[in-house]
């Protein structure tokens, strides 16, 4: 353990051929550190997952795994709400060849309406009904390939709902009423808006809207959940529809949906998801993790990978479609989770109930895909084993050019044609409520109930929750593997390492050594244990020390204060000694150089690894809390032995036995770790300094519009407190906000 942390931190200074004055601490790769860190925990939690897997022998034993894992799922989304009345119309009808299709709307929530197009076979009903959501299209249910999918079902005696979801075709849920938008503004490339109130891609609107969800703990997930299930009511409520014949089948995002509905929802009979289905390892290790509602807090900790999403509903018949040439959701892996799930279902005594169709096609509901659905939901819903042909094979070209096969995939019907609204949009009809204002709806009724609850807790009480929030629980499934009659219980699941004070053991080092007037700067490499990520730091120490010692928290780079005239500068001439530092993927240790087009920067630099980290239930907000403490535990004993060198190991046992309070200051990103460190542990500060820092997280949770608050969500935090809270457990009088900051990074005051 300590050696490869040695290893390690020998990598890092290896290369020392730097000017006299240069301020950079680490030297050889520092920014794929975290992501090295994090990937390395991320397969253990796999590798556990697969162990507990290998453990089923029994039905028994299956059927356990099955009912953990729904009941997990469920409440990692914060649970499903309440049914209200769909208040269903039909707004208009279209004639097709072979088919029709009615316009439909219908309230998934109260005032939050859900537009689909139900395309109906010519014949009379009763008809089984198949679910397509969509992938992310920006036209939603107007894209060709869900058109085609869909009319392909009608015309082969099956009814299919396809659906808008939220962020995409007539379900935009941040529009811009003041000016009109020829291309997306969340885009550094010219791409066209489906509406010219529309602003945001449908990937960015879904993870803006996953911020809130994280802050209440609940995810996007849930309203595209929600949203399928209320149109599976829908479907049902219908005489002509078959009640006991529904399918789902969806493509890309709407594969994800599909996958998940499949999973929670006992009447969806006949599930095909397409182009979505792989492993989470396979992903993480090529195209990386996806938008908001495709992590679900804590799952890999867990143990839910994506082939539990199939072996959740077995036997119940389940297509696999898969695309050789899918860029986004390897094939191979698609493989291996295919193998799971045969042997799943193959416990169950059904394994011709799950198949796999690979396409030599790109990534996308192509052809190759549309027939295998069709035939697929004839067998299971209509019985009958039927070869249905969309074109006359003999007419295709052999072999056919993906640019033919996208010629396939031209809808019959416009946009427009397709709209189940007066102006194309559900935010432009009156009463209409978003995403952002049901889930403000939401953090309302919670402050009341937080805010009693929190007046009824001690101080200890209060930061013992704050502890369990940040650093939440993580669970094993592995005594669930087991063929044991008996419930797991409480001792079943393994907590993790929930840091409390006075066990921060770090390695700290110094490399080198800068001389300027008056002072001198020290570079400090932190090292931890093993699981925790090699910091960089400088000490910049006055000829003689008068005043209290200062840890400085950048959120940007800690090169910014560090220079001549900086603030540091300033500090260090006053008699401080100052500790000016980086936290966990900030600065020398960010990793987002090449991945800040994502949202046009609006989830800040390190996208990947917060969703890496929140799949394995934890926040950076959690991690960089406890570097705070690291770097605490290290000034407070420099500084108090007044050392000259600061070469040391040493693991403190106790931060009350004289050492000398710290002045805190922090800025950004790192302003909200730095409260949460001086909330948990206020005897270690003298004073806290906080700047360019949002006051409340209940204002992210109502802004539309964020950027950068990814980082600092903590998932489920404002059930249990908000920042001002925090500002009380540290002590109103000694913490100082400056220069506070709106959602968007504005300044304030």
């Amino acid at each position: 353990m300590k050696y490869s942390v040695v290893v390690m931190l020998i990598g890092l200074v290896a290369r020392v051929a730097v000017s006299d004055d240069d301020l950079t601490v680490f030297t050889d790769q520092p920014g794929k550190q975290l992501e090295l860190l994090l990937k390395r925990q991320f397969n253990e939690q796999l590798d556990r997952r697969l162990e507990a897997y290998n453990a089923i022998k029994s039905r028994a034993d299956c059927e356990k795994w099955q009912q953990a894992g729904r009941e997990f799922f469920q409440k990692q989304i914060g649970g499903l709400p309440k049914r209200t009345p769909l208040n269903a119309k039909i707004v208009g009808s279209l004639e097709g060849d072979g088919y029709r299709v009615e316009k439909v709307l219908f309230e998934s929530r109260p005032n939050h309406h859900v537009t689909a197009n139900l395309y109906l076979p010519a014949a009379k009903g009763p008809y089984p009904g198949v679910l397509i959501p969509c992938g992310h299209s920006h036209t939603g249910k107007a894209a060709g390939g869900y058109q085609r999918m869909s009319i392909l079902l009608a015309c082969n005696g099956m009814a299919a709902l396809c659906y808008d979801p939220i962020g995409q075709g007539e379900r935009y849920q941040s529009l811009d009423f003041e000016h009109e938008h020829e291309t997306f503004a969340s885009v550094s490339y010219r791409l066209e808006t489906p509406h010219p109130r529309v602003r945001f891609l449908c990937t960015t609107e879904h993870t803006l809207m996953g911020v809130g969800c994280i802050l209440l703990g609940t995810n996007t997930a849930q309203y595209r959940i929600w949203d399928g299930m209320r149109a599976i009511d829908y479907l049902q409520s219908r005489d002509d529809i078959l009640a006991d014949k529904s399918g789902c089948a969806g493509n890309s995002g709407g594969g994800t949906l599909t996958a998940y509905l499949m999973a929670l929802d006992e009447r969806v009979v006949a599930a095909a998801p397409a182009c979505y289905l792989t492993t989470f390892r396979r992903l993480i290790e090529t195209k990386g993790a996806q938008d908001a509602e495709q992590n679900i807090f804590g799952q890999i900790a867990f143990g839910m990978d994506e082939p539990d999403y199939v072996m959740m509903r077995a036997p119940k018949p389940t297509l696999i479609c898969a695309s050789t040439r899918d860029v986004t959701f390897d094939i191979g892996g698609t493989w291996n989770l295919f193998r799971q799930s045969k042997r799943f279902y193959a416990r169950l005594g059904f394994p011709e109930r799950v198949e796999l169709n690979e396409a030599d096609v790109p990534h996308g509901m192509y052809l190759q895909h549309r027939e295998a659905i069709a035939r697929w939901m004839h067998r299971w819903l209509l019985g009958k084993d039927k070869v249905i042909r969309e074109v006359d094979p003999k007419t295709l070209p052999d072999p056919i050019s993906d640019k033919e096969l996208r010629a396939l995939s031209e809808g019959d019907w416009t946009k427009e044609e397709l709209y189940c609204t007066p102006e194309g949009q559900v935010l432009l009809m009156k009463g209409e409520k978003s995403v952002f204002e049901i889930n403000a709806g939401i953090e309302r009724s919670l402050r009341e109930q937080r805010k009693a609850t929190w007046e009824k807790f001690k101080p200890d009480q209060r930061r013992e929750l704050v502890r369990n929030t940040i650093w939440s629980s993580e669970f094993s499934r592995r005594a669930l593997a087991h063929g044991s009659e008996e419930e797991p219980d409480a001792s079943a699941f393994r907590l993790t390492r929930k840091p409390k004070s006075h066990d921060f053991g770090y390695d700290a080092k110094s490399t080198r050594t800068i001389q300027r007037d008056g002072y001198r700067i020290e570079k400090i490499i932190l090292a931890g244990d093993e699981d925790q990520l090699v910091l960089p730091g400088q000490l910049f120490v006055p000829e003689t020390v008068s005043k209290p010692p200062v840890l400085y928290l950048h959120g940007t780079s800690m090169k910014a204060e560090a220079k001549p005239g900086g603030r540091c500068e300033q500090l260090v001439k006053e008699g401080h000694i100052v500790l000016s530092v980086e936290l966990s993927g900030i600065g020398e240790t960010e990793t987002g150089h090449d991945k800040r087009d994502y949202g046009r920067g609006r989830f800040g630099r390190d996208v990947q690894e917060i969703y890496l980290a929140y799949l394995m239930g934890r926040s950076f907000v959690g991690i960089r809390t406890a570097d705070v403490f690291r770097w605490s535990d290290y000034l407070s004993r420099c500084s108090r032995s007044r050392e000259t060198s600061v070469d040391r190991r040493d693991t403190p046992k106790s931060h009350d036995s004289g050492y000398e309070k710290i002045q805190l200051f922090a800025t950004g990103e790192a302003a909200i770790p730095a409260l949460h460190a001086a909330a948990l542990e206020p005897s270690r500060f003298e004073s806290v300094h906080l700047k360019h820092m949002i006051r409340s997280w209940a204002e992210v949770v109502a802004a539309q519009e964020s950027k950068n608050q990814l980082v600092n969500a903590v998932h489920g935090a404002l059930r249990h407190y908000d920042l001002p809270d925090l500002v009380g457990l540290a002590g109103t009088d000694r913490v100082n906000i400056e220069e506070s900051v709106d959602a968007s990074g504005r300044q304030k005051d």
